[in-house]
């Protein structure tokens, strides 16, 4: 029986699933996201006039690629990746515009400043913010914060709530969308700088 055809690759869903036996804490989840997802992440992220995203845990490289499409040609996507295992997969996506750095998420300033790049518009991040001790996780928001360009935003995409608990904190309330169409289902979260009331979208 074939795989549902919203399902990623199996060579990445094969890598994606090593990476999660080697790091379960960091990876979180045991396949990549569905095609569905990708394009509802890059819809959310509101990518028109980005001239600087920042991806936190691209893991394959599945929504680095779909992020890649929709940027323009003068834009640059920077993804950090904590997990050595990801890397090669990453560097092999071969597009110009990508800085792949093995490196923490608790470190988005001193990694900007290491290449050279300025404050980004989009920060998003797909890292189990659930597996992590709390104090960890919002170190991650606020170097988020702290580095994002006035008028930024922040995307997380998660299936569990503590990133929006945590969210509450550093970015104030959050707009909130479901995709069903993902293993497992999928809540995403968008901060904008200023703040917004929560909306349940599905």
């Amino acid at each position: 029986m074939s795989s549902p055809s919203f399902l990623p690759k199996p060579d990445h869903r094969l890598a994606f699933f090593k990476g999660f036996l080697d790091r379960p804490k960091q990876v979180g989840s045991i396949i990549p996201s569905s095609r569905f997802m990708e394009r509802r992440i890059v819809k959310t992220l509101g990518l028109e006039d980005a001239k600087l995203v920042v991806e936190l845990g691209p893991g394959t490289g599945g929504t680095t690629k779909a992020v890649l499409r929709a940027l323009g040609p003068d834009a640059r996507l920077l993804a950090i990746e904590i997990n050595p295992m990801f890397i090669p997969l990453l560097e092999k996506v071969g597009d110009p515009r990508l800085i792949v750095h093995q490196g923490s998420a608790t470190d988005i300033p001193s990694i900007l400043a290491q290449h050279g790049l300025e404050k980004p518009d989009v920060i998003f991040s797909g890292i189990p913010f659930s597996t992590m001790p709390r104090p960890l996780g919002k170190a991650i928001l606020e170097s988020a914060r702290d580095v994002l360009a006035p008028g930024g935003r922040f995307v997380a995409y998660q299936f569990r709530d503590r990133v929006h608990t945590l969210g509450v904190e550093v970015f104030g309330r959050a707009s909130r969308q479901l995709e069903l169409l993902n293993v497992p289902p999928m809540r995403v979260w968008r901060w904008d700088v200023g703040g917004a009331q929560e909306q349940r979208q599905a």
